[in-house]
């Protein structure tokens, strides 16, 4: 079996495969981290509590945007899974050809959802849109270029960022409010949280399809921890919260031993 983990600034959003089933999901906060002895033993008995063998995992694959993590990480995947594990990262084949000024400023999260929608969907174009810390939007050709994308302040950080840089507004349940109008501080930022986000998401997509696309509308896929609170918005045609950990899984695969060159 194989455990991908997905280490993001907020959550560590892990999964494990058996095949191309996927077992079950988790999530841990990333703060704090922790050592490789407790990274370990967390990973350990939340498989055993869903009902998975830790032993049967003989393959980790990883990717991350917190650079200081890695170490703590390899180092757990080698103790308790006796496995040294596959990192996405610049160099390493993806099946996508990446057209980023510089492809090393690109995010391996990013590319792991591009790799996993492109799979999903062979022969189109895509944006896929990553409701998380960040709300990131990748463009990728039905011809498998990774074009670039944009990037803007999530969700949960736009509702952290109210509450600690001013003085009377508090922090609110992330939610989506029953009207526009707010009649109450409380509803008032929930309404700007979510209305103003699915904006953004919608008037974005729009330009991005008008620029790259020349109007033709891609298929739009919508993953990350905040995704499913904009289904009614009918942003997305489809939304895949494993998108991510999918991504991993088929980097992992491409790059094993005896798999075809992308």
């Amino acid at each position: 079996m194989l455990l991908c983990l997905d280490i993001g600034n907020t959550q560590i959003h892990g999964g494990v495969f058996d095949g191309d089933a996927l077992r079950l999901q988790f999530r841990k906060s990333t703060q704090p981290l922790g050592s490789s002895d407790e990274l370990g033993i967390f990973f350990v008995s939340v498989l055993r509590e869903n009902g998975v063998d830790p032993r049967s995992v003989d393959r980790v694959a990883l990717c991350s945007v917190v650079p200081a993590a890695l170490h703590s990480l390899r180092g757990a995947s080698r103790k308790y899974f006796r496995s040294e594990p596959f990192v996405l990262q610049a160099g390493v084949k993806t099946g996508l050809k990446v057209r980023y000024r510089n492809p090393l400023e690109v995010g391996a999260d990013r590319i792991a959802g591009a790799i996993a929608a492109a799979r999903r969907q062979p022969g189109r174009n895509l944006i896929v849109v990553d409701c998380g810390t960040a709300t990131t939007f990748d463009v990728v050709t039905a011809g498998g270029d990774y074009l670039g994308g944009v990037i803007l302040p999530g969700v949960g950080v736009s509702a952290e960022t109210l509450a600690s840089r001013t003085a009377k507004l508090p922090r609110v349940e992330i939610a989506r409010p029953e009207s526009v109008l707010g009649r109450s501080t409380v509803e008032s930022i929930q309404s700007g949280l979510y209305h103003g986000h699915s904006g953004a998401i919608r008037h974005l997509v729009a330009e991005l399809t008008r620029e790259v696309f020349g109007g033709q509308r891609p298929h739009v896929v919508g993953t990350g921890g905040f995704a499913r609170m904009f289904e009614e918005e009918r942003l997305f045609d489809e939304v895949v919260p494993e998108l991510v950990l999918e991504g991993l899984r088929q980097a992992e695969m491409l790059n094993s031993e005896g798999a075809p060159r992308a």
